[in-house]
């Protein structure tokens, strides 16, 4: 078998990065050629970690992997999925520089104090289609809760009518899983389901994604593009973060909404499409639209029909079997012979932890307990540390850590007003935002203050302020 026949049958790899506890960043790698890691600007792979050198290594990707340690200050080491040690003891493990290792899918990477590993690359999907959502529209959506019952019955029971719908519940609830459940059980479940994340484009690519454009409208349209709105026709389209849209979007997406037609950017003439939507958002829509930060008549389009997803820590008793779900699909990605499970104790905090990143945090928990278990079965000391020694009663620090810190210290007597409540909201959604935006960036620093739309020193700003981790130079 040649090296081509090799690759393809191989198939796309991608290198995934756990870094600051559980969060995750994944990098498709090229059939082959050479991937640098490190903390400097200039890496393919830019980690933000003060235990990660400037250039800390190189993944050469071939019909073989190998991984060069380049001279770091805190070695690069490899464990072999087989070997039975714990996460501890490979920290400690320091190797000299300048080492070269052999990879396989699975092997845990240890660069400094960061973790990665080389899994097969999720290349189907779709533009934000979450794998999640794939599941769903599979047909497997696990529902424990009584109460997330009941609410998959009322949307499957929406489903058939041609209303808007619009999702709210907190980051990372499942708000895809149930727009997707919705269309699986709607006539229109033959047609395409598209996902927008409004948030994670700019204003002006974000247009173009959704409208279209015409051959020489702007600087780079070099030919005719059709939008996500026109290639969804027939189907569903689901707009997440809506809250994030600018005025002059909420206009035209206003303007498709009541003509069903969409106005591509530099054309006269309207094309007319058939799309349902499903808006979500984790904002109090219409606390925003009374107060004119968003778009009244824009709202009261997208309410047709309304469900609220509840968080994770009030559905304990779906945990369980979301968290054995997700360790099961992580154990398949890493290639892993036998059938993982979860000890007693490391479940037990499990169902004991807060989830302030709900669904996706035990997803990204999972998967990083997927990648330091070097047997068959989860210990506790595979779970992030934040859920491994938790402080504090369970469930008790619902916005620690991701949410960062509190607005305001205030005393019990104190009253905290809608006001109150509404910007620490605003806090803890645009820290999950940067969060997103550093993930879907290969924590790079200056893409991820682009697809933000703010300054690079902004998002330095940012960080600080809401203790997030950034590289500290030597």
């Amino acid at each position: 078998m040649g090296q081509a026949d090799r690759e393809e049958q191989r198939g796309t790899l991608e290198l995934v990065v756990y870094a600051a506890g559980d969060e995750a960043a994944a990098t498709v790698l090229p059939n082959s050629g050479s991937v640098t890691i490190g903390r400097g600007e200039g890496n393919d792979v830019r980690i933000d970690d003060a235990s990660v050198s400037r250039r800390h290594a190189v993944l050469h990707v071939g019909p073989v992997l190998r991984i060069e340690d380049k001279g770091s200050a805190n070695g690069t080491f490899v464990r072999k999925s087989e070997d039975k040690v714990s996460a501890v003891e490979t920290r400690r493990v320091h190797r000299a520089p300048g080492e070269t290792f052999f990879v396989e899918l699975g092997d845990c990477i240890v660069l400094g104090s960061v973790i990665a590993v080389v899994r097969r690359a999720r290349h189907e999907e779709g533009p934000k289609a979450a794998d999640e959502g794939r599941r769903s529209g599979g047909g497997r959506v696990i529902v424990e809760d009584p109460g997330m019952r009941a609410l998959h019955e009322e949307a499957r029971k929406a489903a058939g009518s041609p209303f808007n719908v619009l999702l709210l519940g907190e980051t990372g609830v499942g708000k895809e899983i149930l727009a997707r459940a919705i269309h699986e059980a709607s006539p229109r479940r033959g047609k395409p389901f598209v996902a927008v994340h409004c948030a994670a484009l700019s204003e002006t690519l974000l247009e173009s994604e959704l409208f279209g454009h015409k051959k020489g409208s702007f600087t780079g349209a070099t030919e005719d593009k059709k939008g996500l709105f026109e290639a969804a026709d027939g189907g569903t389209v689901l707009l997440d973060e809506i809250g994030e849209l600018s005025p002059s979007v909420q206009v035209k997406l206003l303007r498709v909404l009541e003509d069903r037609a969409v106005l591509r950017i530099g054309a006269v003439t309207p094309r007319p499409v058939d799309v349902r939507f499903i808006a979500a958002t984790n904002r109090d829509l219409e606390a925003e639209a009374l107060r004119g930060t968003f778009r009244q008549d824009l709202f009261y389009r997208l309410n047709g029909i309304t469900f609220v997803v509840p968080p994770l820590r009030e559905r304990t008793a779906e945990i369980p079997k979301l968290a054995t779900f997700f360790l099961e699909d992580a154990w398949r990605k890493l290639e892993r012979k036998g059938a993982p499970s979860i000890a007693k104790e490391a479940r037990e905090l499990l169902e004991r932890h807060a989830f302030p990143g709900n669904v996706r945090e035990l997803k990204n928990a999972m998967e990083r307990a997927a990648v330091l278990c070097a047997g068959d079965t989860v210990l506790p000391e595979h779970l992030p540390p934040r859920i491994a020694r938790p402080s504090g009663p369970p469930h008790a620090r619902v916005a620690a850590p991701d949410a960062g810190p509190p607005v305001a210290v205030r005393s019990a007597t104190q009253p905290i007003s809608e006001d109150d409540v509404h910007e620490a909201q605003k806090q803890v959604d645009e820290r999950q935002r940067i969060l997103d935006a550093l993930e879907k960036c290969a924590h790079n620093q200056t893409r991820a203050a682009e697809m933000l739309g703010i300054s690079r020193r902004t998002l330095v700003s940012r960080l600080e302020e809401y203790d997030l981790p950034r590289p500290r130079k030597r």
